[in-house]
C-alpha cells in the first residue's frame, strides 16, 4: 500500500493564515501530547511569523516556546519555516548570524528546516542549507510557487537542479496563495520527480477552493508528504482539513499512518479555541471564505489577514477591493516577485500606500527602496525602469549576493545588547528584531519583579 506522509500546521501556518499568529503557548500546550500520538510525519510549529509575534504581541520567548514543545513532543519531528538569508526577519542578515541561528534552531529542537527565498534566488539559500546539514537537520529546500509571464517550466527545472546540487535533503513546493491548480500540480510534481530523487513535500492553502483537488492530483503524481490543518482550524486561507484528506486518501488506497481517534481528540481540543477567536474578532470571516479572485491577485493567506488588520487599524476597509486590484500592479512593477514573506508584506504595504495616497509611489517604503537596490536578491523579471529612476536616481542596483557585502554581525550584536541578553539565543532575537526584543526584555524584567513582589507579600 503506498504511503503519504502528513505534516500538521495547526501550531504555525494555520494560525498565521487565520488569526495573524496570535496563538499563545498556553492555548495549545494541552494538545501537544495528542499531536505527538497522532502519527504525523512532522509538526510545523516554529518559524514563519511565530518568532516575531511571540516577542511583539504574546510576551513569550520564542526559543523557550520551541524547547517547551520539544519536551512534550518526543516522537514526531518538529518543523520550522526559515526565510533563507532573511532568517525570520524582513531583511538580509550576515552569514555568521545565519549560521548561528540555524545551529541554535537545531540544538533547541528543530528537526526539519523548510528553507525558502522570496525571490527563488538560490544564492540566498546556500548558507542556511549547508548549516542545517552540518548540524544534522533536514534541509528542506523550497520552491516559492507563483505564476507570471517570467515563471515557466524551464525556470522551475533550472531551480530543481540547483536545489539538488546544493545538497538539499528534501524539496518542497510552497504554494502560499492556493493558486496551484490540480492539473498544474500534477505536471509540476511530475517535473520534479523526473529531475530529482529527493522526497517531495507539497504545501498549499484553501484560499481559492482548489486545495483538496490539488493535493489528490499531487499525491497521484508522486508527492511524498502534504501539509494539512486539523479541521476546525482549516479552510479559507489555512490548509485543507487533515481528517478529510486522511478519509479520502485511505479510500484511494493510500496509507497515512494517522490515528483517526486521536485526530478527533485534537479537533475537539482546538474547536473551543477557534470559537474564542471568532467571538473576540481576531478571526475575520473574510479569511474563511473561498476567494476565487485570489487566482488573479495571488495574495497568500498570511498576507491577506495582515492586509485586513492593517486596513482596519486605519479605518480604511472601504479601500479593500482597491488594494486587492493594486497589488498585482505593484508586483508587476517589481519584476513579479512571488508573494511570500517578506515580499508579500512589501508589495501589500506599498499597494495600501498607493491607494490611500491617491497617487502611485507618492510614498515609497524603505523596504521597496531596499528591494530596488538589490538588497533582497535578483528579481525574477524586469523591474520598472521608471520606478527605479524615481526611487534610486542614478544609483545602480546591487547584482551580487547582497549578504556577501555585509560584515559579521553576531559579536557586534552581542556587544550592543550586553547584559540584557542571557544567552546566544537572546542575542539572535535582538539582532533579528532589535527594538521589539528590547521592549520584550523590559516587559519580561517587569513581570519578574512583580512575581518577586507577589512572592514576598504572599510569604
Amino acid at each position: 500500500m503506498p504511503k503519504v506522509r502528513i505534516t500538521e500546521t495547526v501550531l504555525r501556518d494555520a494560525g498565521q493564515s487565520l488569526i495573524a499568529t496570535r496563538l499563545p503557548y498556553a492555548k495549545f500546550e494541552g494538545a501537544l501530547e495528542m499531536l505527538d500520538r497522532a502519527g504525523y510525519y512532522s509538526l510545523e510549529c516554529w518559524g514563519g511569523a511565530t518568532f516575531d509575534t511571540c516577542l511583539r504581541f504574546l510576551g513569550e520567548d520564542p526559543w523557550k516556546r520551541l524547547r517547551d514543545i520539544k519536551k512534550r513532543v518526543t516522537k514526531t519531528k518538529l518543523q520550522m519555516l526559515l526565510r533563507g538569508q532573511n532568517l525570520l526577519g524582513y531583511k538580509h542578515y550576515p552569514d555568521d548570524v545565519v549560521r548561528r541561528f540555524v545551529e541554535l534552531s537545531v540544538k533547541n529542537g528543530v528537526d526539519i528546516i523548510r528553507i525558502f527565498d522570496a525571490l527563488n534566488d538560490v544564492r540566498n539559500l546556500e548558507v542556511s542549507v549547508k548549516e542545517t546539514i552540518k548540524h544534522g537537520g533536514d534541509a528542506q529546500v523550497t520552491i516559492s510557487y507563483t505564476q507570471s509571464p517570467v515563471h515557466n517550466e524551464a525556470t522551475w527545472a533550472k531551480m530543481i537542479k540547483q536545489i539538488e546540487e546544493m545538497g538539499a535533503t528534501s524539496i518542497a513546493i510552497k504554494d502560499m496563495a492556493g493558486i496551484l491548480a490540480p492539473k498544474e500540480c500534477y505536471d509540476f510534481v511530475k517535473l520534479i520527480k523526473e529531475n530529482t530523487k529527493l522526497p517531495l513535500h507539497l504545501h498549499t492553502h484553501s484560499t481559492t477552493g482548489l486545495a483538496f483537488m490539488t493535493y489528490l492530483k499531487g499525491v497521484e503524481a508522486g508527492a511524498d508528504c502534504i501539509d494539512t490543518a486539523i479541521s476546525c482550524r482549516s479552510g479559507g486561507t489555512s490548509q485543507p482539513a487533515t481528517e478529510t484528506l486522511v478519509h479520502a486518501l485511505e479510500q484511494f488506497g493510500y496509507e497515512t499512518g494517522l490515528d483517526r481517534a486521536v485526530l478527533k481528540e485534537i479537533n475537539d481540543y482546538f474547536r473551543p479555541v477557534q470559537e474564542e477567536y471568532i467571538k473576540n474578532g481576531l478571526l475575520d470571516p473574510k479569511v474563511m471564505m473561498t476567494d476565487a479572485d485570489a487566482l488573479t491577485y495571488q495574495i497568500p493567506g498570511g498576507m491577506l489577514s495582515n492586509l485586513i488588520s492593517q486596513l482596519k487599524q486605519m479605518n480604511a476597509m472601504d479601500k479593500f477591493s482597491a488594494v486587492l486590484e493594486e497589488t498585482p500592479r505593484v508586483r508587476e512593477d517589481l519584476g513579479y516577485p512571488p508573494l511570500v514573506t517578506p515580499t508579500s508584506q512589501m508589495v501589500g504595504v506599498q499597494a495600501v500606500n498607493n491607494v490611500l495616497a491617491g497617487e502611485r509611489y507618492k510614498n515609497v517604503t524603505k523596504e521597496v527602496t531596499a528591494y530596488l537596490r538589490g538588497e533582497y536578491g535578483l528579481p525574477p523579471g524586469k523591474v520598472s525602469e521608471e520606478l527605479i529612476q524615481k526611487v534610486l536616481g542614478d544609483e545602480k542596483p546591487c547584482t551580487d549576493r547582497f549578504a556577501a557585502t555585509l560584515a559579521d554581525g553576531f559579536e557586534a550584536g552581542k556587544k550592543e545588547i550586553g547584559a540584557k541578553a542571557r544567552s546566544d539565543e537572546d542575542v539572535l532575537s535582538y539582532i533579528v528584531f532589535p527594538q521589539v526584543y528590547e521592549k520584550f526584555v523590559d516587559e519580561r524584567e517587569e513581570r519578574e519583579r512583580n512575581r518577586v513582589r507577589y512572592s514576598i507579600v504572599k510569604a
